[in-house]
């Protein structure tokens, strides 16, 4: 009796098993795409694959390099920081409360032309130490209100720079308010040296992002000034310092284009330049620098180009003749390429 009662249980279990619904494999369908079984090129990395790699990138990058490296070096540059030096001697101790009095500004700087400068020379002024890429700078502006004459109170997010004295600011913002106001004004051999203001800024800027029928309103009329004034005659897409100023920069040391010389300055020559030193730098230690620049196939004045370049392709040259002698020194036999796994099993089965 005993003997068949667990042979009856046993039973009961294994038809329930069978009578049960079987589950749905989660397995996908076999296809030489979803197996990655496709024909492919796979290369075998051989000493003389990988050494003619090397020595190909370094033929390739070194003359790339040496030619970068050439053309940034035909590139002149005139560079004077000005902003200590164009502060009364019995002031720098206290520069602040000299930037912001109603003093006179106005400095004298001399230029000695080094070399050969054919035209054109652009005039850029550089700031040091001014993080126009901080996130509540970037954002303080009106890009609706720029463009539109019909969203001129749009100021939503231009604080703090938004309203003055109850009335909307044109343009708002913080990028607006501290716009650069140094001048210069350059001299040679007592004749005026002409800067060209136009044509500074990006054509796309002025043809989409600042509008003909917007005219400044109500700008630097608050108790804190913060750089330059607009005049209310002209409408934005013609104030080109402005729009120049707008596009801000992604570093702290920063170029922007002030005008264009556009005539030779020979070398030895000497430039003398009056400036009107009105920006405020001093309350964050920020650096004000003046800077006369030719241009090169290749733009402006920029080793970094052609030394990376060169260091490139001389780590390649370096890594292929290193190879090189230990294949020659110490050479290692291939392996047989037919056990490779796409070679002993093709098909994926």
């Amino acid at each position: 009796m005993s003997s068949n009662t667990p042979s009856s249980s046993a039973g009961g279990v294994g038809s329930a098993d069978s009578a049960a619904p079987r589950r749905n494999s989660k397995r996908p369908k076999y296809s030489k795409f979803t197996q990655q079984e496709l024909p492919a090129c796979k290369p075998i990395l051989t000493p003389r694959w990988v050494i003619s790699a090397f020595m190909l990138v370094s033929i390739v990058f070194i003359p790339i390099g040496v030619v970068s490296l050439f053309a940034s070096r035909d590139v002149v540059e005139i560079i004077d920081r000005y902003e200590t030096e164009c502060v009364p001697e019995n002031l720098r101790n206290n520069k602040v409360s000299f930037i912001q009095s109603d003093a006179n500004k106005t400095c004298t700087r001399k230029l000695r032309v080094k070399k050969l400068m054919k035209q054109p020379i652009y005039v850029y002024y550089q700031l040091d130490n001014f993080y126009q890429n901080h996130r509540r700078y970037v954002k303080s502006r009106s890009d609706s209100q720029l463009k539109d004459n019909s969203s001129w109170n749009d100021v939503s997010s231009c604080k703090p720079e938004d309203m003055s004295n109850g009335q909307a600011i044109v343009p708002c913002g913080l990028i607006a308010w501290s716009l650069f106001n140094d001048t210069y004004n350059f001299s040679l051999n007592n004749q005026q040296l002409e800067v060209n203001k136009r044509g500074i800024s990006w054509k796309s800027d002025r043809d989409s992002k600042f509008g003909n029928d917007v005219f400044p309103r109500n700008f630097q009329n608050g108790t804190l000034i913060g750089g330059k004034t607009l005049d209310p005659t002209v409408p934005l897409s013609k104030q080109e310092d402005l729009i120049v100023w707008m596009r801000t920069a992604a570093l702290p040391t920063f170029r922007k284009l002030y005008g264009k010389i556009e005539r030779d300055l020979q070398a030895n020559e000497t430039i003398h330049v009056t400036l009107e030193n009105n920006y405020n730098t001093y309350s964050f230690n920020g650096k004000k620098k003046l800077v006369l620049s030719t241009t090169s196939w290749l733009g402006g004045k920029n080793d970094f180009l052609g030394i990376a370049y060169l260091t490139v392709g001389g780590l390649c040259f370096f890594l292929a003749l290193s190879f090189t002698v230990v294949y020659l020194l110490k050479p290692r036999r291939l392996g047989d390429p037919s056990y490779l796994s796409w070679n002993r099993n093709p098909g994926g089965h």
